[in-house]
Protein backbone atom coordinates (compact mmCIF):
# COMPACT_ATOMS: atom_id res chain seq x y z
CA UNK A 1 0.00 0.00 0.00
CA UNK A 2 1.45 3.34 -1.03
CA UNK A 3 2.15 5.85 1.70
CA UNK A 4 1.15 9.49 1.25
CA UNK A 5 4.33 10.40 3.12
CA UNK A 6 6.40 8.66 0.44
CA UNK A 7 4.41 10.44 -2.29
CA UNK A 8 5.29 13.74 -0.62
CA UNK A 9 8.94 12.74 -0.26
CA UNK A 10 9.28 11.84 -3.95
CA UNK A 11 7.43 14.98 -5.09
CA UNK A 12 10.14 17.27 -3.67
CA UNK A 13 12.68 16.19 -6.31
CA UNK A 14 13.17 17.33 -9.92
CA UNK A 15 11.07 15.33 -12.39
CA UNK A 16 13.96 13.18 -13.64
CA UNK A 17 14.79 12.10 -10.07
CA UNK A 18 11.09 11.62 -9.26
CA UNK A 19 10.86 9.20 -12.17
CA UNK A 20 13.77 7.08 -10.91
CA UNK A 21 12.55 7.15 -7.30
CA UNK A 22 9.10 6.14 -8.51
CA UNK A 23 10.53 3.20 -10.47
CA UNK A 24 12.52 2.00 -7.45
CA UNK A 25 9.42 2.33 -5.28
CA UNK A 26 7.30 0.39 -7.78
CA UNK A 27 9.97 -2.32 -8.06
CA UNK A 28 10.08 -2.73 -4.27
CA UNK A 29 6.28 -2.83 -3.92
CA UNK A 30 6.00 -5.44 -6.70
CA UNK A 31 8.82 -7.51 -5.21
CA UNK A 32 7.50 -7.45 -1.63
CA UNK A 33 3.81 -6.50 -1.88
CA UNK A 34 3.17 -7.38 1.77
CA UNK A 35 5.77 -4.86 3.00
CA UNK A 36 4.78 -1.80 4.99
CA UNK A 37 5.80 1.43 3.27
CA UNK A 38 6.67 4.31 5.55
CA UNK A 39 9.15 7.10 6.17
CA UNK A 40 11.93 6.28 8.62
CA UNK A 41 15.05 8.38 9.18
CA UNK A 42 13.39 10.84 6.81
CA UNK A 43 13.47 8.49 3.79
CA UNK A 44 11.22 5.82 2.21
CA UNK A 45 11.43 2.58 4.16
CA UNK A 46 10.00 -0.88 3.51
CA UNK A 47 9.42 -3.27 6.39
CA UNK A 48 8.31 -6.86 6.85
CA UNK A 49 7.14 -7.99 10.28
CA UNK A 50 8.21 -4.58 11.58
CA UNK A 51 11.81 -5.09 10.42
CA UNK A 52 13.43 -2.93 7.72
CA UNK A 53 14.06 -4.61 4.38
CA UNK A 54 15.46 -1.63 2.45
CA UNK A 55 15.48 2.16 2.39
CA UNK A 56 16.19 4.54 -0.48
CA UNK A 57 16.76 8.26 -0.82
CA UNK A 58 17.15 10.89 -3.51
CA UNK A 59 20.09 13.27 -3.65
CA UNK A 60 21.37 15.86 -6.10
CA UNK A 61 23.70 13.50 -7.96
CA UNK A 62 22.76 9.99 -6.83
CA UNK A 63 20.20 7.65 -5.34
CA UNK A 64 21.15 6.30 -1.93
CA UNK A 65 20.19 2.68 -1.32
CA UNK A 66 20.35 1.03 2.08
CA UNK A 67 19.95 -2.74 2.55
CA UNK A 68 21.80 -3.17 5.82
CA UNK A 69 23.37 -5.19 7.04
CA UNK A 70 23.17 -8.33 4.93
CA UNK A 71 22.20 -6.89 1.56
CA UNK A 72 25.46 -5.05 1.07
CA UNK A 73 27.55 -7.97 2.26
CA UNK A 74 25.83 -10.48 -0.02
CA UNK A 75 26.19 -8.28 -3.12
CA UNK A 76 29.58 -6.75 -2.28
CA UNK A 77 31.18 -7.70 -5.59
CA UNK A 78 28.39 -6.18 -7.71
CA UNK A 79 28.17 -3.08 -5.52
CA UNK A 80 31.94 -2.51 -5.49
CA UNK A 81 31.79 -0.41 -8.67
CA UNK A 82 29.66 2.17 -6.81
CA UNK A 83 30.60 4.56 -4.03
CA UNK A 84 29.75 2.89 -0.75
CA UNK A 85 29.48 4.01 2.82
CA UNK A 86 28.69 2.17 6.01
CA UNK A 87 25.53 0.32 5.06
CA UNK A 88 24.87 2.40 1.97
CA UNK A 89 25.57 2.55 -1.73
CA UNK A 90 25.27 5.47 -4.13
CA UNK A 91 23.87 4.90 -7.61
CA UNK A 92 24.87 7.93 -9.73
CA UNK A 93 22.07 9.68 -11.58
CA UNK A 94 24.28 10.09 -14.66
CA UNK A 95 24.60 6.29 -15.11
CA UNK A 96 21.95 3.67 -15.87
CA UNK A 97 20.12 2.72 -12.68
CA UNK A 98 20.78 -0.96 -11.78
CA UNK A 99 17.11 -1.88 -11.31
CA UNK A 100 17.71 -5.63 -11.69
CA UNK A 101 20.42 -5.54 -8.99
CA UNK A 102 18.13 -3.52 -6.71
CA UNK A 103 15.39 -6.11 -7.22
CA UNK A 104 17.71 -8.99 -6.35
CA UNK A 105 18.88 -7.21 -3.20
CA UNK A 106 15.27 -6.56 -2.15
CA UNK A 107 14.40 -10.23 -2.75
CA UNK A 108 17.42 -11.34 -0.74
CA UNK A 109 16.67 -9.03 2.19
CA UNK A 110 13.00 -10.08 2.24
CA UNK A 111 14.04 -13.74 2.30
CA UNK A 112 16.48 -13.08 5.17
CA UNK A 113 13.82 -11.32 7.23
CA UNK A 114 11.10 -13.88 6.49
CA UNK A 115 13.45 -16.70 7.48
CA UNK A 116 15.25 -15.12 10.44
CA UNK A 117 13.31 -13.45 13.22
CA UNK A 118 16.52 -12.17 14.81
CA UNK A 119 17.41 -9.88 11.85
CA UNK A 120 17.48 -6.15 12.66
Amino acid sequence: MESQEVNTYISQFPSNVQEILGKIRELIIKTIPNATETISYGIPTYKLSGKPVVYFAGYKNHIGFYATPTGHEAFAKELSKYKEGRGSVQFPLNEPMPFELIKRIVEYRAHIIDGDTSEN
